[in-house]
């Protein structure tokens, strides 16, 4: 099933990793299907991962398989049911979205590239045990009008229309994140105004960009 598929997932968990977007088995990625997803294993690493190692979960949240999907398959298949443009999610733990996101804050408008995620913020949900259903409601709730957010006390997770548009927005969060606690060791950021994000959102929709080219 999805064999193509299979293996872009598998070189797409791989480079999560090269790109330090995750540590051990700290992150988990999948891809829509017609009937379902098929999501990374609970356990995987970079190191195990292939294409025969990603679990298929039908729409109705059944798996029959000899592996177990992740502990997060609920929050990738809320968001999913979610958000129709939605054709892959990454979900990770990486260094500087976790940072902030022990704060317990959003990544607020210090840059117009924040503007990429779909608003003048990148959210931060509540805290939820990791594998629940509040968590993937929440995750779910806050990925209908933008493409990321951050989870209190856990780590981040992103929605693209493809499989390289997610990896590269996990990777984009990552970096502003990094950018943003720097520029706080410093002092307050300056956020950018209501009326400039007016011309940021007025250009991005002249120039049609849908995300950061």
């Amino acid at each position: 099933m999805n064999s193509s598929l299979r293996a872009d997932l598998a070189d797409g968990y791989r480079k999560i990793d090269v790109l330090r977007l995750t540590d051990l088995s700290s992150g988990n990625i999948s891809a829509r299907t017609d009937d379902g997803m098929l999501i990374s294993p609970s356990g995987a690493t970079a190191e195990q991962i292939g294409p025969k190692s990603f679990v298929f979960v039908g729409a109705d949240g059944r798996w029959d398989d000899a592996l177990t999907p992740s502990s997060e398959w609920q929050m990738h298949l809320a968001i999913y049911r979610a958000c129709d443009e939605a054709a892959a999610i990454v979900h990770t733990h990486s260094d500087s979205c976790v940072a902030l996101a022990s704060l317990r804050r959003p990544l607020p408008g210090f840059t117009y590239v924040v503007g990429f995620f779909g608003g003048t913020d990148v959210p931060c949900i509540p805290y939820s045990t990791f594998g629940s259903e509040a968590l993937a409601d929440d995750a779910a709730s806050a990925l209908r009008d933008r493409t990321a957010c951050l989870m209190a006390n856990h780590g981040m997770i992103v929605r693209g229309t493809s499989l390289t548009s997610a990896i590269d927005d996990a990777h984009r969060l990552e970096v502003l994140c990094r950018q943003y606690l720097l520029a706080m060791q410093v002092g307050d950021p300056v956020l950018l105004t209501d009326e400039e994000w007016q011309d940021f959102f007025a250009q991005k929709d002249i120039l049609g960009y849908g995300q950061l080219d």
